[in-house]
């Protein structure tokens, strides 16, 4: 069985670095979702060579996955994964204010259209459904932070997009 941790400090030197996906918030503070297969999803990847750093591969990431713009981004943490072979790594978390929803395209790496979706913060776990507890606390972290940065107050408007 998989186990995550969450961690809100840097990233050890010596562990990997597999994902880097995003809490986006809206100026009314509302989280956007990518929808695929019926699942909700935070949207990010794989950081790549000609990524200079973190936020670089997670601007990258929403423009070709569902065109979208970020400003604002900080770093959030990571969730350590431990898998059952006891190899570590980890899936950085980073926080982002949306600049531009443009034109929804197919994701430019497999061709896929998702839907995206704008969620209230107090709805968000919910369409989630993280299991673990690590993924829940990385959204209460999320949120806190969103309010301190981007002076962000709960929204319950939700909508796709």
């Amino acid at each position: 069985m998989v186990k995550y941790y969450w961690k809100k400090e840097n990233v050890p030197k010596n562990l990997i670095v597999k994902q880097v996906y995003g809490i986006a918030f809206s100026n009314e503070g509302s989280i956007l979702l990518r929808v695929e297969d019926n699942k909700y999803k935070l949207t990010g990847g794989r950081p790549e060579k000609a990524d200079k750093n973190y936020e670089e591969t997670l601007k990258r990431e929403y423009l070709e996955e569902i065109n979208v713009e970020l400003e604002e981004v900080y770093y959030l943490g990571y969730l350590l994964v431990e898998e059952e072979n006891h190899q570590k790594y980890a899936q950085v978390r980073m926080l982002a204010k949306i600049k531009a929803i443009k034109e929804n395209k197919p994701d430019i790496d497999n061709g896929k259209m998702y839907k995206r979706f704008m969620s209230s913060i107090n709805n968000v776990k919910k369409y989630l459904n993280y299991s673990d507890l690590a993924g829940n606390q990385l959204i209460d972290d999320a949120i806190v932070m969103a309010k301190e940065k981007y002076k962000i107050n709960s929204n319950e408007d939700e909508y796709f997009i």
